[in-house]
């Protein structure tokens, strides 16, 4: 897949989609409900007015097939509903919210009163949906289409990026139409970041645990709906305000990709609370041989896409967020469950294939994070062409490299895109996004400022979180103000950040790691809906200048590392690729056990070069250098980003510090 190539019309015909789908479905004529539910005895579809009292209700009608349907003429958009069934012995009503709504609301932040009898809340919906119309003027935009080679994608949650910023109106912080106003365009563009990855999105729900200590699910990954955009981003409407936000990102040639979780609902696990696919339909999820919900994504219960309802709700969502939302791709939480067929994993699942055959699906940017909890749940690599995969390697390898201690074997691996996983002869149809910080773990100043996760505001007795961080506080836990150690930090943030962004592979940067921003320590804060999470946007000498460093790196990157990517996936014009010692000798085999210094070249058929010199040790040291005239595009034992001329036969490379030279054809 050449990305490049993908011209997604906005405004798509929606013919693309199924007839009727699941859910409901507005038409000129009225309104279709459509439910795969095999496990219920009966099934109806109750209508709220303003006032939240039920103004009809009306059967539907099961099909040989476990679908029950029915069609409601004249229902206009923006018609509250929910669906009921009537338990047969006790003939009492249980609610079940649309899991494929559009757009959904819940009880208590709309009406006082969602009954028949004014008398008692007993019998009310928790959530309610909305019918949705999906008008709406993209104002003739396109796709940005960025080349793989040259996407940098940064991740961000929408609301804590935008919360404290104080450029943006107090009340668009946090939401839809605040990542869109100026002042974060201005943010992105001043970085070179070519794609948003945006934390979940969809409408989610809080789980039984959090609400017992009054936390909520900050981060999102706990769907409640999958089609939904969560009204807790809108000011009001949340269906068109992500709608503008998208189209004003793509006005300014920024893509945005939605990370998404179909490998679990809201619904928890045995005993959980029951919103829709519990009381449907049992296969949807895989079961153990006793009957319990099994877990391998750590949520209490497991989608089975092998299951033909499941499969076909999911690839509706996907198609709903790109015909009706326009966005560019997804990033899928947990991605090795979806492509399980029972307790193995399949490369050629019916979940990839469906992707693979699918005319909208099959040409938008596709990321997995390639693993889970359950039996070989560790993929790296295996997911099919035009797969790209989250890499922990990188991120684990590169932390201990300058932060503790691995390999020169290691490392070069890593530069070069992890070939054992990602050949690049794949390049650009599969690659490997590679990161130093992702939203679960350490921030990139809690990297280098505290030896051990801090987690007791999740309150669970600093249990939760990763133990394994390779993070190096450098003498002092936490905050400090020591001249020496606030240096040691700040050097480690900038080795870390030019060894993410000259790396080959799909750079992802942790949006909040371009503010400094500090979590405290915690590594999993996922239920910190507050300033732990929130972006400070605050100016401090630190921050200002590492923003600034971020900001020269991003641009050398964009400009430099496109061509070298589409060198090396041609193979009909080998690239040369020299690895030296400090000697300017070839590396010995003990060398490249170590963690010695050490440099590489990469010479490509025109000439253009690129060279590393890495010096992880307390010592300096001396590289010569086979050329004349190098320009320097970073010395990260430098305070401040500056090109520099090289134009002697050797140069200095400082402690614990690295540079990276590149030479243009004479």
């Amino acid at each position: 897949m050449k990305t490049s190539e993908s011209e997604i019309t906005l405004g798509a015909d929606m013919s693309l989609a199924p007839k009727v789908a699941f859910g409901s479905t507005l038409t000129t004529e009225g309104c279709h409900f459509r439910l795969h539910g095999p496990d219920s005895h009966s099934l109806h579809v109750a209508l709220f007015g303003s006032d939240g009292q039920i103004t009809e209700t009306h059967p539907m009608v099961k099909q040989h097939n476990g679908d029950w349907s029915l069609f409601i003429p004249a229902l206009q958009a923006d018609t509250a509903y929910s669906f009921y069934q009537i338990d047969p012995v006790s003939q009492s009503r249980q609610w079940l919210l649309d899991p494929h709504a559009h757009n959904v609301l819940q009880r208590h932040k709309i009406m006082r009163r969602l009954s028949e009898n004014a008398d008692t809340e007993t019998d009310t919906p928790e959530w309610v949906a909305l019918t949705t119309c999906h008008r709406f003027d993209w104002q003739g935009g396109t796709h940005p289409a960025t080349p793989l080679d040259s996407t940098v994608i940064s991740e961000i949650h929408l609301k804590g990026f935008t919360f404290l910023h104080p450029d943006i109106p107090p009340e668009l912080r946090g939401t839809y139409l605040g990542l869109c106003h100026p002042a974060m365009i201005s943010f992105f563009k001043t970085n070179n970041i070519t794609c948003l990855q945006l934390l979940p999105i969809a409408t989610k729900a809080d789980e039984s645990h959090l609400k017992a200590k009054r936390l909520s699910n900050y981060w999102g990954y706990n769907p409640l709906a999958w089609s939904a955009p969560d009204r807790r981003f809108a000011m009001e409407d949340p269906v068109t305000e992500c709608k503008t936000m998208i189209r004003t990102l793509h006005a300014h040639g920024i893509e945005v990709i939605l990370d998404v979780v179909y490998n679990h609902t809201a619904e928890e696990g045995d005993g959980g609370p029951v919103y829709h696919f519990k009381a449907l339909d049992h296969l949807t999820y895989l079961h153990n041989r006793d009957g319990s919900l099994k877990n391998f994504t750590g949520c209490g219960n497991t989608v089975d896409l092998c299951h033909p309802a499941a499969l076909d709700a999911v690839l509706q969502s996907l198609r709903n967020w790109v015909l009706n939302y326009q966005v560019d791709g997804f990033r899928f939480d947990l991605a090795a469950t979806l492509g399980r067929k029972d307790e193995t994993f399949c490369s050629y699942a019916k979940f990839f294939n469906a992707i693979q055959t699918d005319p909208v699906l099959s040409r938008v940017k596709l990321i997995a994070e390639p693993w889970d909890i359950g039996p070989n749940g560790y993929q790296l690599g295996q997911f099919p062409e035009a797969w790209h995969e989250c890499n922990d390697t990188f991120r684990d390898t590169w932390r201990s490299y300058w932060l503790q201690r691995a390999t020169n074997t290691e490392i070069a691996s890593l530069l070069f895109g992890t070939q054992q996983h990602f050949p690049s002869r794949n390049w650009p149809a599969k690659m490997s996004v590679n990161y130093i910080c992702y939203h679960d773990g350490f921030t990139l100043q809690d990297l280098v400022s505290y030896g051990d996760k801090h987690n007791h505001a999740n309150g669970e007795a600093n249990q939760d979180g990763h133990p394994d961080n390779r993070s190096n506080n450098h003498g002092i836990e936490g905050p400090s103000d020591v001249t020496t150690i606030v240096k040691k930090r700040e050097q480690q943030k900038r080795n870390l950040m030019a060894s993410l962004l000259f790396s080959f592979g799909i750079p992802h940067v942790l949006g909040a790691d371009l503010r400094s921003h500090s979590q405290l320590g915690n590594n999993n804060a996922y239920c910190q809906d507050n300033a732990i999470s929130w972006i400070n946007w605050q100016n401090t000498m630190q921050s200002n200048r590492f923003s600034l460093y971020c900001q020269s790196l991003l641009a050398l990157r964009q400009k430099i590392m496109p061509a070298f990517t589409q060198a090396l996936s041609d193979w009909e014009q080998p690239v040369e690729i020299q690895w030296i010692n400090a000697l300017g000798e070839k590396l010995s085999e003990q060398a490249w056990a170590e963690n010695a210094p050490f440099a590489c070249l990469i010479r490509k058929p025109d000439d253009e070069s690129l060279m590393y010199l890495f010096n992880s040790d307390a010592c300096p040291v001396r590289f010569p250098l086979p050329d004349t005239c190098w320009t320097c595009l970073t010395d990260t034992a430098d305070l401040h980003p500056q090109l520099k001329t090289l134009r002697q036969a050797s140069t200095y490379v400082r402690p614990h510090s690295m540079i990276i030279l590149h030479r243009t054809p004479n």
